[in-house]
């Protein structure tokens, strides 16, 4: 189980200047080798290393070989995540992709770990760099060992993220089973009746966006200015909250003994949005991947297995007797007698699937449920 832990540098004024340095060299780098990755289509790693290795060396030497390489493997990442998510048309030109901020990649050859410090290969040698180390790093630290890392400046701050390698949970074979239900008015509801609202973040998400639109509609320096100052500010306070929501999550479900939690496959969903403008830039600021991968994460650390599920139906499904309810805002109901909050109930139907329900069916062919006592 790889986990990435973020250890904040205390590095000198003198530290600073060679580290940044580092990130401009290494930025120019990465932007030299676009051309070949352009020119010849490739983003394999090790034929771009054929291609472009020493020509990187007579530009840089400073950078030494295994930066060189390095920036070698930024490049060739950075364009197969651009392919996987974006895809690079056949018979068109290679879009040139900029590194003017790049991160740094380090691997075992240019950094190692020196108790609450870390020796840093800088273009004028070694330079050993403090760090904080809280509870939660120390912990991390003691339990993982150190793979590859990338120091990357937010704001004046210098911060090496390091990934770890932190030997599996052995996996729960005992225990219920628990639905989550992602959504936007309901950040998630699970089977077991537990509701997170998220009517409170989505105000302070619309407000956010007010805010930077009128900033950007004033144009001033001012206003750039405070643009600059409060970038990001949005996605850290999302991402905090999903945090929260995450850990009550898997509380919960360590607390009922739960072997496997169960969440909707939302694969493509933004690509099925049809709505006004203002409801498809809300939906589209919609962290739901970014829950269910902290609830995914953190509940593997615990030995608590995750399944998606296809989600058709499961919101129009009665969790009791599998027809077809109504719902109206957060009630649904059905004629069986069942009523219970709509998340909730979809909750339910997404704990019950037996398995993933491939394509959608019509009212007269429900899919079959494998109920469990646990989320009646």
């Amino acid at each position: 189980m790889k986990r990435t832990v973020s250890l904040k540098l205390l590095a000198s004024a003198e530290q600073a200047k060679k580290l940044a340095e580092l990130s401009y060299a290494f930025s120019q780098a990465c932007n030299r080798l676009v051309p070949f990755v352009q020119a010849h289509r490739c983003w394999n790693r090790v034929a771009l290393h054929h291609l472009a290795y020493y020509s990187i060396r007579d530009r840089f030497p400073a950078l030494g070989s295994q930066m060189a390489c390095n920036a070698i493997y930024r490049v060739a990442s950075a364009y197969k995540a651009l392919k996987s998510s974006k895809g690079i048309a056949k018979g068109k030109p290679v879009p040139a992709i900029s590194f003017d901020r790049a991160s740094v990649h380090f691997d075992h050859r240019t950094y190692s770990l020196r108790d609450c410090a870390v020796s840093l290969f800088t273009l004028n040698g070694r330079e050993l760099v403090p760090f904080v180390c809280g509870k939660h790093q120390a912990n991390l630290l003691a339990s993982g060992s150190p793979k590859e890392a990338e120091l990357v400046c937010r704001k004046g701050q210098w911060y090496f993220n390091l990934v770890l390698d932190i030997p599996d949970v052995p996996g729960i074979t005992e225990g219920s089973v628990m639905g989550v239900d992602i959504g936007e008015n309901a950040l998630a509801a699970t089977s077991n009746g537990k509701v997170f609202g998220g009517g409170k973040l989505r105000f302070e998400r619309d407000r956010y966006l007010a805010h930077r639109r009128r900033l950007q509609s004033n144009g001033s320096r001012a206003a750039k200015r405070k643009l600059r100052a409060i970038s990001g500010r949005e996605r850290r306070h999302v991402e905090h909250v999903n945090h929260e929501v995450s850990k009550a999550i898997v509380r919960e479900a360590l607390a009922l003994g739960v072997r496997e939690i169960r969440m909707e496959d939302l694969t493509h969903i933004r690509d099925r949005i049809k709505a006004g403008k203002r409801v498809r830039a809300r939906l589209h600021r919609w962290a739901f991947r970014q829950l269910q991968d902290f609830v995914a994460y953190k509940a593997q650390a615990f030995g608590i297995s995750v399944v998606y599920v296809n989600p058709a139906y499961t919101s129009q499904t009665c969790s009791v007797c599998g027809d077809i309810g109504k719902r109206e805002k957060n009630l649904f109901s059905c004629s069986c007698g069942n009523r219970r909050h709509a998340d909730v109930n979809a909750a339910a139907n997404i704990a019950g699937f037996a398995e993933p329900t491939g394509s959608a069916r019509a009212a007269v062919n429900q899919p079959e449920f494998a109920h469990y006592a646990s989320v009646m």
